[in-house]
């Protein structure tokens, strides 16, 4: 059994991908070549922004925004500790103090409750993560943003094609910004990312930014990195948008099965909200004795991982920057926290015996 099952989703588009590819291969392009334009046209009409900025990561997506933001050493940024390491790097890469607020415990999101105290003077912006494909408290957090005229950046690099309350992750504030690594929920052959935002300045800078700073060739209005995403990985991409709607109908579906049928078990579910939905980046439960846990199920045919086994607060690169007190929910969390197979061509059977494997190491709830 595959922990994603990237195969089979080729052998299902293979004819289309082989296509795209060539087409490229043929015109010789490899850098900003039509499928670029193409690709970052069709992302923004499927997401519902003005502008689409494809770029060479999901880690250069949040970079690019924050340096269109103009983030200055000392400027601080309030975000989750309970993600991939790649949101606090940016930050401190160009010189600013991730600040910390705790997460959420039933959907392991950003606690809006806790961001307005964290606000200082210094406060530069607000960088929630739509954790495992579910966005984040956003109008509570974009409400706080605005009284205090921050802009918001969504890190959705694992939400993309999600819902909030009737819009698309990546449309509901100031910056979105997605990544296309293999395993996301649509995902390149590479490296690759986006952002999304309806401010025609903040698109002409992050444009500018991501081709090192040029308005025009040999032309730099700004300090950049090369972070443009290559042609290659945009024509893989766009052979993959016909099939996502299907892609992400299966997402909702198994995640409903996989809720379902744990329900009963002595697990710990991630909760859905009732005004969004959640695409499964992962599928994630709670369980005691995870190593142990781990184990058995490997023993069993099913691969497990973890996302997140240690909170951002707690690893070395960025301890300084702990609150006072910690992080105890995202601190709970992490000891806890299991992904099960997930993909879009995971099938009944796979998930069956997902299912019954765990039901029988961790077995009914009491």
């Amino acid at each position: 059994m595959q922990f994603i099952d990237l195969k089979a989703q080729y052998s299902a588009l293979k004819t289309d991908i082989d296509a795209a590819i060539h087409r490229v291969l043929d015109h010789g392009q490899y850098i900003m070549g039509p499928e670029v334009a193409q690709l970052e046209a069709a992302l923004a009409q499927w997401v519902g922004v003005q502008h689409c900025v494809t770029v060479a990561s999901g880690t250069e997506a949040l970079l690019i925004a924050l340096m269109s933001l103009g983030l200055k050493p000392g400027d601080e940024v309030i975000t989750s500790p309970f993600t991939f390491a790649a949101t606090a790097e940016v930050i401190v890469l160009l010189g600013g103090v991730p600040v910390f607020v705790d997460v959420e415990p039933d959907t392991a999101n950003l606690d809006a409750r806790q961001v307005a105290a964290a606000i200082t003077p210094r406060t530069r912006a607000i960088m929630p993560v739509s954790l495992y494909g579910q966005v984040a408290d956003m109008a509570e957090i974009n409400d706080i943003a605005q009284a205090h005229g921050l802009p918001v950046i969504e890190d959705a690099a694992q939400s993309f094609g999600a819902l909030y309350q009737g819009q698309r992750s990546g449309a509901l504030s100031t910056w979105g910004a997605t990544s296309f690594f293999p395993s996301k929920p649509l995902g390149c052959y590479g490296d690759g990312g986006a952002l999304f935002t309806n401010d025609a300045e903040l698109a002409q800078a992050a444009r500018e930014i991501r081709v090192h700073g040029q308005s025009a060739r040999y032309t730099h209005t700004r300090v950049g990195v090369g972070g443009r995403m290559d042609t290659l990985q945009c024509a893989v991409v766009l052979a993959k948008l016909p099939r996502l709607e299907w892609e992400l109908a299966r997402r909702h579906a198994l995640g409903a099965c996989y809720h379902q049928r744990l329900a009963g078990l002595n697990v710990g579910l991630i909760t859905v909200r009732p005004d969004r939905d959640c695409v499964w980046g992962q599928y994630t439960v709670l369980v005691e004795g995870r190593a142990e846990v781990q184990a058995a199920l490997q023993a069993a045919g099913v691969p497990t991982a973890v996302h997140y086994p240690k909170p951002l607060h707690q690893q070395v690169a960025y301890q300084a920057y702990a609150p006072a007190g910690g992080c105890p929910v995202a601190e709970h969390l992490a000891q806890r926290v299991m992904s099960l197979p997930m993909s879009p061509d995971l099938s009944e059977a796979d998930q069956d015996q997902v299912v019954a494997a765990l039901a029988a190491v961790v077995g009914p709830r009491a």
